[in-house]
């Protein structure tokens, strides 16, 4: 019975956010709450003293240090993008995969992997796609090889202490959040090593889909716009590759002179963290 309540509250709660009838936030609060008094109700479940609202309270006093932590999490990190901490990480990674399939491929775990520090996925996309998207379309690769790499990086690296998944699962558990990472730690490198080689496997079909396909090296010639020639079409067409795409370079937040303070801060965070 209990299970049939709880994939019940899932299907109302997605039948209520899908059929616009409410907010996200309210369903999150409400269909949870109804629930749990029908389960109290019925006998199916038992709560503590106080009832239902005396385990809601108990609840949140015992998610409070978790949640700070995540909340915590992705305001820093979403800090250290608007000051520009990956924006050398990300120029580095443009300039190195050059014309090259495989090295794009590969560069796209790498970024997707430390971008994924933020234990916020949104984040992750945003930065990546942004980034090499243009890229990809530029050399011809197919884009569903970016979102592939990027989710399984994004998969691996989502289960930081501060991440969705592992808050989630530490608090069902009534267990500080190290306790589940950090016997992970070495599942997680094992897993980032078989993400590299994947991604170098898919950098290779890519490539060899491209010769089949006739495509030089994997560049991509756009036909000349009228009247221009066909080097002025190329150059109007095709982006730069050492220039990142995704957030203004030029933006008002951009702190360069605190990028090497902002990289140990950030170093000694994840270590106390």
């Amino acid at each position: 019975m209990i299970v049939f309540l709880g994939v019940a509250m899932i299907a109302v709660f997605m039948f209520l956010i899908l059929t616009k009838r409410t907010t996200p936030v309210i369903a999150l609060i409400l269909v949870p709450g109804v629930f749990a008094i029908i389960a109290q109700a019925s006998g199916v479940a038992t709560v503590p003293d106080g009832g239902v609202t005396g385990a809601i309270m108990n609840s949140i006093r015992d998610f409070a240090p978790t949640a700070a932590l995540l909340v915590f999490a992705i305001i820093y990190f979403g800090l250290m993008i608007d000051v520009g901490l990956f924006d050398p990480l990300i120029r580095g990674i443009l300039r190195a995969v050059g014309n090259s399939p495989v090295r794009l491929v590969v560069g796209t775990a790498v970024l997707a992997s430390v971008v994924s520090f933020d234990g916020d996925g949104s984040t992750t996309f945003i930065i990546t796609v942004s980034a090499l998207l243009p890229v990809y379309l530029r050399l011809g690769l197919s884009p569903v090889v970016l979102t592939v790499v990027a989710c399984m990086a994004n998969g691996v690296m989502n289960i930081v202490p501060w991440g969705g998944p592992t808050i989630r699962a530490a608090t069902v558990l009534n267990v500080p959040p190290d306790a589940i990472f950090l016997p992970m730690l070495p599942s997680m490198a094992a897993a980032l090593g078989v993400i590299l080689l994947f991604a170098l496997q898919l950098g290779r079909m890519e490539s060899r889909r491209l010769q089949v396909a006739g495509v030089p090296g994997g560049m991509l010639t756009p036909p000349a716009r009228p009247g221009t020639g066909a080097e002025a079409g190329l150059d109007s067409q095709v982006p730069v590759l050492d220039e990142f795409t995704g957030l203004d370079p030029n933006r008002a937040t951009l702190r360069p002179k605190l990028i090497w303070f902002n990289l140990a801060l950030t170093v000694v965070l994840l270590v106390l963290l």
